[in-house]
């Protein structure tokens, strides 16, 4: 158990250990926000000097659901929030998911006071019953320390900026309680576009160049750097669900942790798009001299661009999203009748789990310019491939509209034989 004591150095009279920190300041573009009182989901909070984003309401809420899943699944709930900004997820994990514990770290303690303040919505305790403790370390740092007091938790939410997520990753792993939870984000765009492929190299372990999927390719980049730390430490990992969001651009993955082998090494391989014909497929280790793709005769190379490794297996688990709506449907997030952001994303998660969806998809406007055409409503191209599709014994599955990956209109298309 976490030692409350002062005798505990990382615990006592905090500070900020990293001279190099970046004390953020507030600015008029709205991400910095002056101290004032915020609301969300019935709770007020306020933001001070610190980083914040009312962008990422829903990433909370996924946290939020996830958590409170746990919870009830184990009988239990030990958070580690270790990069909290103001401490509306520490909050949101206390007073909505009942965790039993919540250590809230932000490393710059000037934000001491606005965290104390957020939190103290919830009586603290005393002793071992505490119910929270606010610190101020590098991350890093405070989750070596927990982890040399084996001193672990059920769930560890690292809200990080760029790539520094795959900083925190083998540290994190060691910090978690089997078959525990990591919630990670990357804000890293310009890297899961294909534009540094050196720095993902170093960060994630995958060369990606410039693909049309951007945004699903940096989730998969970002669920493959964790498949790589976990099998360095002797663990393997699950994802539970994946989260695109264009603002900042956002990628936020759930993970279970577990100690085990990687179940299925195919998971983890190589994505190639095709120029010539807009395809795009999977390729296994075993297959990286057979690459090529059927629409070129000659098998020229030079018209296929090669990423990874990367995750190349589901993004979702469909029957952990099924439990999330069962759950915000009882909580009264959604199914109200009116279909809010939260539950279109959550159904849109439920269409993206099925393990049969390869990886990539197909704008709308590509097909369009490909068959030199005008793109014709989304609704009405849907309807007209289901009934060709399935008159031929087909079965068409197509994502749409603002998805868990794509973060715009496009058509995720895959054929599976009915017979």
């Amino acid at each position: 158990m976490l030692t409350l004591s002062p005798k505990a150095p990382f615990l006592y009279k905090p500070q900020n250990p990293n001279p190099k920190t970046q004390h953020y300041k507030p600015q008029t573009n709205g991400i910095y926000c002056k101290s004032e009182l915020q609301s969300e989901r019935g709770l007020e909070f306020e933001t001070g000097e610190t980083f914040f984003r009312h962008e990422s309401a829903k990433g909370r809420d996924l946290g939020v659901l996830a958590a409170s899943l746990y919870n009830q699944s184990k009988g239990k709930l030990r958070v580690l929030d270790a990069l909290c900004g103001c401490g509306i997820r520490s909050l949101r994990y206390l007073m909505e998911a009942k965790a039993d514990f919540v250590l809230a770290n932000d490393a710059n303690d000037e934000h001491r006071r606005v965290i104390l303040d957020n939190l103290k919505r919830v009586d603290r305790g005393f002793g071992d019953e505490r119910k929270w403790v606010v610190t101020h370390l590098d991350a890093n740092r405070l989750l070596s320390e927990c982890y040399l007091q084996k001193d672990f938790f059920d769930l560890i939410d690292i809200d990080s900026f760029g790539s520094d997520i795959s900083l925190f990753l083998r540290s994190a792993m060691n910090t978690l309680s089997f078959d525990g939870l990591l919630y990670v984000t990357s804000t890293d765009g310009h890297s899961s576009g294909g534009h540094h492929p050196d720095h993902t190299l170093a960060a994630y372990g995958a060369y990606v160049r410039p693909m049309p999927f951007s945004n699903e390719v940096g989730l998969r980049m970002l669920i493959g750097g964790a498949v790589r730390e976990a099998s360095v430490l002797g663990y393997y990992i699950t994802p539970l669900f994946s989260y695109y969001s264009y603002h900042g651009p956002v990628f936020r993955v759930m993970l279970r942790v577990n100690r085990g082998k990687l179940l299925e090494n195919r998971h983890y391989g190589f994505i190639t798009y095709c120029n010539k014909c807009g395809d795009s497929q999977e390729f296994s280790w075993a297959e990286l001299g057979q690459i090529s793709c059927s629409c070129n005769g000659s098998h020229d190379p030079s018209s296929l661009i090669i990423s990874g490794p990367l995750w190349i297996g589901p993004l979702h688990s469909a029957a952990y999203i099924s439990e999330m709506i069962n759950l915000a449907e009882e909580w009264g997030w959604i199914g109200n009748g009116a279909e809010t952001d939260l539950e279109k994303l959550l159904k849109q998660m439920l269409d993206e789990s099925d393990p049969r969806l390869k990886s990539g998809y197909i704008k709308m406007d590509e097909m369009a310019s490909r068959a030199k055409i005008n793109s014709p409503p989304l609704r009405t191209m849907m309807s007209a491939m289901q009934k060709v599709y399935f008159s031929l014994g087909t079965l068409i599955v197509i994502s749409q509209g603002l998805g868990a990956t794509m973060g715009h209109y496009s058509v995720h298309l895959t054929l599976f034989s009915c017979f």
